[in-house]
């Protein structure tokens, strides 16, 4: 049998630690811009521009669907939009990760405040990655799980009469 989302319970607090860790990869990676800002006029870099992106998708829309949806508005936590929405962000959170990743110099030539920030915000990123993947690899379980019972279920149970000559 499919488990529901609010009968799991440590799905709210893993929610929680993902906004947790938007934010602080939004700050980080903000600083960064900034940095990048005063020093280039004008000029960011598209991976740190995505990995901005990928934080206030985070704050803004996956992490509020996912969280707020099935309890409050459970028309619209369909069991496949559920699952999408996890697959994409944490697809979202491993490219915005690696990609920043390899911008980066290796860590004992990395001494200036925005660059210690962006390693900062690449491990959060990591981190925020493997949240989403535990929580689409519960989701996607629970899907699989789900279609696998109801078949189960609609498949009438015979029940056989006993024979009078018998």
């Amino acid at each position: 049998m499919a488990i529901a989302w609010r009968e799991v319970p440590w799905v709210l607090p893993a929610r929680a630690v993902q906004a947790i860790f938007a934010i602080i990869v939004l700050g980080l990676t903000a600083y960064v811009i900034s940095a990048f800002d005063d020093v280039y006029f004008d000029f960011s870099s598209d991976t740190l521009n995505f990995m901005l992106f990928t934080s206030v998708w985070t704050l803004l829309v996956a992490t509020p669907y996912l969280a707020l949806s099935p309890v409050y508005v459970p028309q619209l936590a369909h069991r496949f939009a559920v699952v999408g929405m996890e697959v994409v962000t944490t697809i979202f959170w491993f490219a915005a990760f690696i990609a920043l990743a390899t911008l980066l110099p290796p860590p004992e030539a990395c001494h200036t405040s925005p660059c210690r920030s962006a390693q900062a915000a690449t491990v959060f990123g990591a981190f925020e990655w493997a949240l989403f993947a535990v929580t689409a690899g519960f989701a996607i379980f629970n899907l699989v799980g789900g279609r696998s019972s109801r078949n189960k279920e609609t498949v009438p149970e015979v029940q056989m009469a006993p024979h009078a000559g018998v």
